[in-house]
């Protein structure tokens, strides 16, 4: 929806530096009966060890919940949780930046899927971004670098990886649950 046909609001937003996803993993019993639980987060300042850094993790997106695997999911990376409320229904949302995938099917070689960051214009200059309810949210999704001929820098960080490389693979092998999903 274009935000000139959004209603206009008054009053304030609630901002999260994380959300938790509850989900159904049989695969996965390390609940009770299946059930399973993780910390999504995004947040401008994560400190682990002595280092602070920003920490924005990526989620699968349900954008078609009739179509097989990765063919109705959308990889997307957390930037912002918030909630407002609006004729008394508070809504929950996150602003999220896309990625889309690369090809139709999984990579030959290592069976993942592919993803690089979408863009609104062909320069490549303007990243993809969305609000969307909490409601659509999978769970987490775990990105890989794909690594091309170029030599990675001796300090780059691990928080910014997902600045840093082109593209991704979706490492369907974190667990028996996101194997089950998408292959």
């Amino acid at each position: 929806m274009d935000i000139s046909e959004c209603p206009e609001l008054h009053g304030f937003a609630t901002v999260f530096n994380s959300a938790v996803a509850t989900f159904y993993a049989p695969s996965d019993l390390s609940g009770i009966g299946g059930m399973y639980r993780e910390r999504i987060r995004a947040t401008p300042a994560w400190k682990k060890g002595d280092i602070e850094t920003p920490r924005y993790d990526c989620i699968f997106v349900d954008i078609d919940s009739t179509l097989l695997g990765m063919h109705g999911l959308q990889i997307a990376r957390i930037h912002l949780f918030f909630s407002f409320r609006f004729d008394t229904v508070v809504y929950p949302c996150a602003l999220v930046q896309w990625f889309q995938t690369i090809g139709d099917e999984p990579d030959r070689d290592t069976g993942m899927w592919m993803v690089k960051p979408e863009y609104t214009t062909s320069n490549n200059r303007q990243q993809s971004w969305s609000v969307i309810h909490l409601d659509c949210i999978l769970r987490g999704a775990h990105l890989l670098p794909i690594f091309d001929e170029r030599f990675i820098p001796h300090n780059l960080h691990y928080s910014e990886t997902l600045d840093a490389f082109q593209a991704f693979y979706v490492n369907k092998y974190i667990d028996h649950h996101i194997f089950e999903i998408i292959s």
